[in-house]
């Protein structure tokens, strides 16, 4: 499935990556509770259910609408009733627009409650064409990771409606995504009412940052999978930048210049960055049996983290989703750089 090609968007091959550690912290069963950092109190976006707010009422779809997909297809949708994203920010937007009685399978990203009960047709980005098919679908939402490509031309082949959306990466990107997603079920005012609630949403969160006494806090964004001894640090592209300068925060990736979206965690490295704190997704955090865990990677016990045991976490399943709960991860992690009083 081509892809416009720009010098200044990440490569396939980077985004595939990202998806794929994404959908394989999912996948992984957890190892009980997060460890909370000793004189230090936990917060994550999952102290609520992990549930969306829909829209009310749910709006009806106009259709049919013709709509550019960004691999440049011309896409034709006559009908919204039976609808299969393959990502599980996908599902969530579609699920928040109001339209999740419509939706009849989801990625394994999937994690809320409301897409609990679907069949899971895809892991990260490998799809099956056989089981989407199989669920007579009258619209597939895919992202330019979505693959093999083989199985989503297969889809198109049949002659079902492939909308591709852009790809995730910072906050300019959720109203996009929300407009790109809602044109194409005919619901676009809903698009519209569903993106100021959110711009709102996380302008009030901003609202509520401790203007800077002094130098930003520095927070390194690692991905960890004990299980399988993958450790892994942020780059400018592994999409946490944008959520931690929203929070009042410096990616200690991204200035130091490391341009990929994940690298392999070194001690030279983590002392390179001298991060603060610490950013991982919760079941991470567990793969590695907890903060007394974490500090026992190579390096990290040395870093200003390290040291204090300062340690975020956020669930993998809204993490980097940059949808319609985004307003909840960054008031995450504002509480818990800056604590309650934020």
């Amino acid at each position: 499935m081509p892809t416009p090609a720009a010098s200044s968007r990440p490569s396939r091959a980077r985004l595939a990556l990202t998806t794929t550690l994404v959908a394989l912290a999912l996948a992984a069963t957890g190892c009980g509770g997060t460890a909370t950092p000793a004189g230090k109190p936990a917060h994550s976006a999952s102290a609520a259910p992990d549930r969306v707010e829909p829209l009310s009422p749910s709006p009806t779809p106009v259709l049919p609408v013709t709509v550019s997909s960004f691999d440049g297809a011309r896409v034709t949708v006559a009908s919204a009733d039976r609808v299969v994203p393959l990502t599980g920010s996908l599902n969530e937007i579609v699920h928040t627009l109001g339209l999740g009685e419509q939706v009849v399978a989801r990625d394994i990203t999937a994690t809320f409650e409301q897409a609990a009960r679907l069949p899971v047709v895809t892991r990260g980005h490998d799809v099956s064409a056989e089981s989407v098919l199989s669920l007579r679908p009258t619209l597939v939402l895919a992202e330019t990771t979505s693959g093999p490509g083989e199985a989503v031309q297969q889809i198109r082949d049949a002659g079902i409606p492939v909308l591709v959306v852009a790809p995730a990466k910072s906050l300019e990107d959720v109203p996009k995504r929300i407009d790109a997603v809602a044109a194409a079920l005919g619901v676009k005012d809903a698009g519209t009412q569903l993106n100021q609630r959110t711009a709102d949403r996380i302008a009030s969160v901003r609202k509520g940052i401790p203007a800077a006494s002094g130098k930003k806090p520095r927070v390194a964004f690692l991905y960890l999978r004990g299980t399988a001894s993958v450790y892994l640090l942020g780059g400018s592209d592994s999409g946490a930048a944008s959520l931690l300068e929203a929070a009042g925060a410096v990616d200690t990736g991204k200035d130091s210049g490391l341009g990929k979206d994940f690298t392999p965690i070194t001690s030279e490295a983590l002392a390179a960055v001298a991060p603060d704190a610490i950013l991982v997704m919760s079941k991470g955090l567990e793969s590695v049996g907890g903060v007394d865990g974490l500090v026992k990677i190579p390096g990290v016990a040395q870093t200003p983290a390290g040291m204090d045991r300062r340690v975020l976490t956020v669930d993998d399943g809204v993490l980097l989703n940059y949808g319609p709960r985004t307003d909840q991860v960054l008031s995450s992690l504002v509480t818990q750089l800056y604590g309650k009083g934020a």
